[in-house]
């Protein structure tokens, strides 16, 4: 069992994507108490929220979800937004864990972590051994921290708190805003769009020789609460497939599945971001998690979702 029986579950970002997948697996568990506060209920960026939110409910139990997140435009127009609002959350969330003395929690991380020239793939170990990717050094800066922070309070109060650091995330609930959205699900409307209004060109940020990993929010909720239950250590734990692609692959895979026959074109002024970002994920595969949707089977679910989002009018 994951969570003792009657326990008080807090969910932090449980409207996100990641949150509402989390969500979709916690519903099978009836004999929990979940707790998923809107931010108007509860801002984490507010300590006196936190601690009163804490005070009131007394949560046995916190996956530390919720975050500022974005891709590379995102993340670089807004660094100080970036590092500052994540860092507050963090800073919060883990002394209101201690405070009112939690029994296990959980900080999800990211890939993002790891040094722009990193050895690939990428080990745990290899954290904080060379310079960070420009594009995304305020979000990565704060999640080291969370890391440091979920360390700390382990060695100095014994506060358990689980942190896998997952490759990039797309699936079911993610957003298709071209200024905030990740790559997959940009390429996503990009492609879909272009076809329906017969668009003879796209054209693409980068080179597209940049290569990225990809799984899919319901294997990482899975993965999430396996190690909820399985894991006893704060040390990171990658979570992946272990098998990147890259942008100008993942761009033609995607065009294929819409049916767009038109020219993709590269605007190489743009910035690829990191050249590559493969996980070693030897460790949560000894553990014995492994993913289970393959990105093509993945991406032709969120084209799917993409269109019917489109189709109900809920894309602007």
């Amino acid at each position: 069992m994951i969570f003792g029986e009657e326990s008080s579950v807090l969910l932090t970002g449980s409207t996100g994507m990641v949150g509402t997948a989390v969500k979709r697996q916690l519903n099978n568990c009836l004999d929990i108490k979940l707790l998923t506060p809107p931010k108007q209920e509860l801002d984490l960026c507010d300590r006196q929220q936190v601690d009163a939110y804490f005070e009131q409910h007394r949560p046995d139990y916190v996956l530390m979800i919720g975050a500022k997140v974005g891709g590379i435009i995102a993340n670089k127009t807004d660094p100080v937004g970036f590092l500052s609002e994540n860092t507050r959350m963090q800073l919060n969330l883990f002394e209101a864990c201690h405070k009112y003395e939690t029994k296990k929690n959980l900080f999800l991380g990211s890939s993002c972590i790891y040094p722009r020239d990193c050895p690939q793939p990428m080990k745990e170990e290899y954290l904080l051994n060379g310079a960070l990717e420009p594009t995304n050094e305020g979000y990565a800066l704060a999640k080291i921290m969370g890391l440091k922070l979920a360390k700390y309070y382990y060695e100095q109060h014994g506060m358990l708190t689980v942190c896998p650091m997952p490759c990039n995330i797309y699936g079911t609930n993610d957003h298709f805003d071209l200024e905030r959205s990740h790559v997959l699900s940009a390429l996503v409307r990009r492609f879909v769009d272009a076809t329906d209004e017969n668009s003879h060109s796209v054209t693409l940020w980068g080179t597209g020789v940049a290569k990225r990993e990809f799984i899919h929010v319901d294997d990482v909720a899975k993965a999430l609460l396996f190690l909820m239950e399985k894991h006893t250590s704060p040390d990171i734990i990658n979570l992946g497939n272990g098998r990147d692609i890259s942008i100008r692959d993942l761009a033609m895979l995607i065009s294929q599945k819409v049916n767009y026959h038109g020219e993709i074109c590269w605007d190489t002024t743009k910035p690829d971001g990191m050249p590559r970002k493969c996980l070693d994920v030897s460790n949560m595969t000894t553990m014995g998690f492994k993913p289970s949707i393959s990105l093509e089977d993945g991406i032709t679910r969120t084209i799917s979702e993409y269109r019917q989002l489109k189709k109900e009018g809920k894309i602007r």
